[in-house]
């Protein structure tokens, strides 16, 4: 029997699995995250659940949080678009296509909400980057990065 995946939305029934996969995954290579606390990262997912914009995903595979994405609604000129904030996928199941599945069932559900894109920002040279740009992202070149 061939494991069944499916989207589901992000929300307070699954925060303490994507808390698990989202220190799982973030602290290690290439990122090595160090987090105060386990609250500290629980209390992120809250401020975004709790954000009258948010937009979260997960996908499970046999009810277990494979991957997630955090991200937001976000007004422009063309209508609203999807902002990822933050994207991952559960170490053992990355480079077996999880990953771009779960953006093509994201893409196909936000079209049905709405949505006309997705943006986000990654780290430059990161494997994160060629996997977006293999999803079909394009870098937008004239685009500078701005914090303060």
């Amino acid at each position: 029997m061939e494991n069944e995946t499916k989207l589901c939305p992000l929300d307070e029934n699954v925060i303490e699995e994507c808390v698990d996969l989202f220190i799982a995954t973030f602290s290690k290579e290439p990122w090595n995250d160090v987090y105060e606390s386990r609250k500290q990262v629980f209390t992120f997912f809250e401020n975004h659940i709790n954000n009258n914009y948010f937009v979260g995903y997960v996908l499970k595979e046999n009810n277990t949080v494979i991957a997630l994405s955090i991200g937001t609604k976000k007004p422009w000129i063309k209508g609203m678009e999807y902002y990822i904030d933050q994207f991952c996928v559960k170490t053992n199941f990355q480079g077996r296509g999880v990953g771009s599945e779960f953006l093509f069932l994201i893409e196909t559900d936000i079209k049905k909400k709405g949505m006309n894109a997705i943006i986000l920002n990654t780290v430059k040279g990161f494997p994160s980057e060629s996997f977006y740009l293999k999803n079909g992202f394009q870098l937008l070149e004239e685009t500078v990065f701005l914090a303060k």
